[in-house]
């Protein structure tokens, strides 16, 4: 449409275009490295609350 090229075209562009990645590096970019943080922290403090009310006797 418009004379361009398929968002699938243009995505494999942009892919072709970024440097290969490092050895021993598990994400691409520092987003999913935050997501991926903040997810693993909530789960952990969940875990944590979940023990002290068991402690606590809070049903």
């Amino acid at each position: 449409m418009f004379n361009r090229k398929p968002i699938e075209e243009r995505i494999a562009d942009r892919v072709a275009k970024r440097p290969p990645l490092k050895e021993g590096k598990h994400f691409e970019h520092k987003p999913a490295l935050i997501v991926f943080l903040i997810v693993i922290g909530l789960v952990v403090v969940k875990f944590i609350g979940a023990f002290l009310l068991m402690r606590l006797g809070v049903h």
